[in-house]
């Protein structure tokens, strides 16, 4: 048997274009089981001390109207502009992800913060939140908050941002599928072609995406 095709996502909780990239990823894979494995990584827009977005500014609204919402009605999936402001800094929540990750439930955590932010206006950056928000997936709460108050997983998130780098991540969401890498919310089609050729050279598509240069 074959090892698994090894599909990794980089993302920031705060990217709509990151929640949209599931629902193809998810049709993508869906009736591929053991023959993929995906991990999201973590990836900082906005990290501090670098100021946040604020919704109540003209950017937000803006492209939200102009592409966030198309592609949710398109995608059909509920999405809303959150209203915490300023958005909150993702490093504590990209903590707690390592902690999950270390317990089997990355992908969980990560799909529950996208939606805890983009359906439920949760604050990603308060600590209690954090907690709860983990406890809902079946996480120790007292482990997970105590590692984001000690710090342990600091270390581990720092070495992500590390290895980002070293893939000269820019904006999210970005898929490296075996050599082929995929800037943006694919289509369906996109990435299922992606895992077949998972072993071909390297390929780069550009699609819509939330960038260190340009925002979201």
């Amino acid at each position: 048997m074959s090892d698994p095709v090894k599909i990794q996502i980089w993302s920031d909780y705060v990217c709509p274009f990151c929640m949209l990239a599931e629902g193809p990823l998810e049709e993508a894979t869906k009736d591929l089981g053991a023959d993929v494995e995906i991990e999201w990584k973590p990836f900082e827009l906005r990290p501090h001390p670098q100021p946040t977005l604020r919704p109540e500014d003209d950017y937000l609204p803006g492209i939200w109207q102009r592409a966030v919402y198309p592609m949710a009605r398109r995608l059909g999936v509920g999405i809303t502009l959150p209203t915490v402001s300023p958005q909150p800094y993702t490093r504590l929540a990209f903590e707690g992800c390592q902690y999950a990750a270390e317990q089997g439930r990355g992908t969980e955590y990560t799909r529950r913060m996208f939606r805890a932010f983009f359906q439920e206006d949760q604050d990603l950056g308060q600590p209690d939140v954090l907690t709860a928000l983990a406890g809902e997936i079946g996480l120790d709460t007292g482990e997970f908050r105590a590692a984001l108050d000690d710090g342990a997983y600091r270390g581990a998130h720092e070495d992500a941002l590390r290895e980002a780098a070293a893939h000269r991540i820019r904006s999210v969401p970005t898929f490296l599928i075996g050599d082929t890498r995929i800037e943006g919310v694919p289509s369906t089609e996109q990435l299922r072609k992606a895992i077949l050729d998972a072993q071909a050279g390297q390929d780069v598509v550009h699609g819509t995406a939330c960038s260190t240069e340009g925002g979201c």
